[in-house]
């Protein structure tokens, strides 16, 4: 896939955008050459798409702690906005082969088809099984699996074709940090659970009586603790640091090998972290239970760009997986050292620092998961670099010779 330069056109109506776009729906191949100007304009589009799905998953966990289910609630209907989006852009790719390569439009049909078959099965399994409010439900995960190959043929479209420049490395950054958010949502659910259960043992509620008593009834229990218990925290303490170290270290890896920038990884996770921060205040101070936020990402991350200034890749990814582990989880207990039942002792929450449950025998499997993901990344990028774009020939002019006297 080429991208050929021209000027970038800004169309300044409705008409004039329709007749900007009309010429380019022709029927094509995937990798065939795209002007700059759509190529733009495309991953643009991802880059909004991506943007108000982003804000409905972050507003939806927190409205499902608080309110019984709902398949039309806001934060549903702004994230099926951006799906809409994902839909229209996938068929440009598709019909007209622009701006991606075939692997590149084989990962974002393939994620956007996943995405779309387990939004009914998701509907379904709620009508059959009622609340099932774990993030880590069967048709949940199949969600995120659909944008986990989404977003990866959008980063792979956009990391072979943009070209070289501050612009591309920024972009390059905000889908990595998309891919972040989608890879660490489901941890989610432990991240406001505990500070729901820390909330219940001050005598606050943050859910509605409606939706407790719901849960109890599919758990056969009272509203007691236990069921608290349950409803806030279903999963495995180990599962919630061993995911995000595994799942969650591996994508910022992945950022610092593509992107190829020393700090590359810290950036991404801090703005990850920082949209949380900031959009913390904005559910709290509305009467949505708060979270726990991720900060440790923060410290995994230098701790991976620290383990890229070592330049031999199997010494690199040995030496950075047991770094960052111990980083991570020094992170992580640190946090649990402020974590308690001052979580929740008022509405709003008035410390920002806390996580889920740590198990810390659980670090050897998180190093080991860390270890084999970070190799298989080494492995996979060594050598994939992007295509730079063939500058034109010189102009010359040609030489004329005298015809030799005779």
């Amino acid at each position: 896939m080429t991208v050929r330069f021209s000027p970038v056109k800004s169309p300044a109506s409705f008409k004039r955008a329709a007749e900007w776009a009309l010429p380019y729906w022709t029927r094509g191949e995937a990798g065939r050459e795209t002007p700059q100007d759509l190529f733009r304009v495309l991953y643009y589009g991802w880059l909004v798409a991506f943007t108000l799905k982003v804000l409905g998953s972050a507003w939806d966990v927190s409205w499902h702690f608080r309110w019984l289910r709902d398949d039309l609630a806001p934060p549903h209907l702004l994230n099926s906005a951006g799906t809409a989006l994902v839909v229209a852009l996938v068929m440009i790719h598709g019909y007209t082969g622009y701006g991606v390569d075939k692997a590149a439009l084989r990962l974002i049909q393939w994620g956007t088809g996943i995405f779309l078959v387990a939004v009914p099965l998701d509907l379904i399994n709620h009508r059959v099984n009622g609340l099932d409010i774990t993030s880590w439900s069967p048709s949940h995960i199949m969600l995120y699996a659909g944008t986990f190959f989404m977003i990866a043929g959008v980063l792979r479209g956009w990391f072979m074709g943009a070209p070289p420049g501050r612009e591309r490395t920024v972009v390059l950054g905000a889908f990595f940090a998309f891919f972040l958010e989608n890879v660490h949502f489901p941890e989610q659910h432990q991240e406001y659970g505990i500070l729901s259960l820390g909330a219940w043992d001050n005598g606050v509620v943050y859910a509605e009586k409606i939706l407790l008593q719901f849960a109890a009834d599919q758990m056969g229990r009272p509203v007691d603790r236990t069921m608290v218990t349950g409803f806030t925290l279903p999963v495995p303490d180990y599962l919630y640091p061993v995911y995000a170290v595994v799942a969650g270290l591996s994508v910022l890896v992945a950022a610092r090998m593509l992107i190829g920038r020393f700090g590359a990884a810290t950036l991404v996770a801090a703005s990850y972290v920082g949209f949380r921060t900031l959009i913390w205040p904005m559910l709290t101070y509305t009467g949505f239970p708060p979270s726990a936020l991720p900060f440790f990402l923060v410290v995994g991350a230098l701790l991976v760009d620290l383990a890229f200034l070592v330049r031999i890749p199997a010494v690199r990814a040995v030496l950075g997986t047991a770094v960052v582990t111990v980083g991570a989880y020094g992170a992580l207990t640190a946090q649990n050292a402020v974590m308690g039942p001052v979580y929740g002792a008022l509405k709003g929450q008035r410390e920002l620092m806390g996580s889920p449950p740590l198990v810390l025998v659980s670090a050897g499997w998180a190093g080991l998961g860390l270890l084999v993901a970070w190799a298989a990344i080494e492995w996979f990028a060594r050598g994939r670099r992007p295509r730079e774009v063939p500058a034109p020939p010189p102009a010359t002019t040609p030489t004329v010779t005298a015809p030799a006297t005779p």
